[in-house]
């Protein structure tokens, strides 16, 4: 097969594999425990999740978080992902955006700069799951919702 063919196929050369189907990008949902402390003392919420996008797999876009410290934390864990067809980082934050607050990572020199950090209103993931439910036919959960189910309600928000 020619390196031109290949290409134009959605493959790509691996080194000593040969050809292999390019996967799809993943949509993920980390928290840090670090980071939901240091907003809560801060007055932010303790309710900051980072939304991403990894090319390959999201459990190995989270190493590379908690090998870079990203945001200044190092103990970042996957609640949630999601493969997509095709998506832009960018797009999707600020897709996010319209629904819930970014954390400005220029007034918050703790985070280094990093995108794609968002504080939840725990209300506005309520309302989403009440809707769902509803317009389902389910009885509502009481109860507070779990990391997960936030961490749907953005996927959700940055899909949508």
């Amino acid at each position: 097969m020619a390196a031109s063919s290949g290409a134009a196929a959605g493959l790509r050369r691996l080194p000593a594999i040969g050809w292999k189907e390019s996967s799809m990008p993943v949509v993920y949902v980390a928290t840090s425990k670090g980071l939901a402390s240091w907003g809560a003392d801060v007055g932010l919420s303790k309710h900051i999740y980072k939304l991403g996008l990894a090319e390959e797999s999201a459990e190995a876009a989270v190493k590379e978080l908690n090998e870079s410290a990203h945001a200044g934390e190092g103990d970042w864990r996957l609640l949630r992902k999601e493969a997509v067809d095709a998506a832009d980082e960018a797009t999707l934050i600020e897709r996010v955006a319209r629904k819930e607050k970014l954390v400005d990572p220029k007034y918050y020199p703790k985070i280094k700069g990093a995108p794609g950090i968002v504080r939840v209103k725990p209300v506005n993931a309520e309302n989403y799951f009440l809707v769902k439910r509803a317009l389902a036919g389910e009885p509502d959960k009481p109860g507070p919702l779990k990391p997960a189910e936030i961490a749907e309600y953005l996927i959700r928000s940055a899909l949508e």
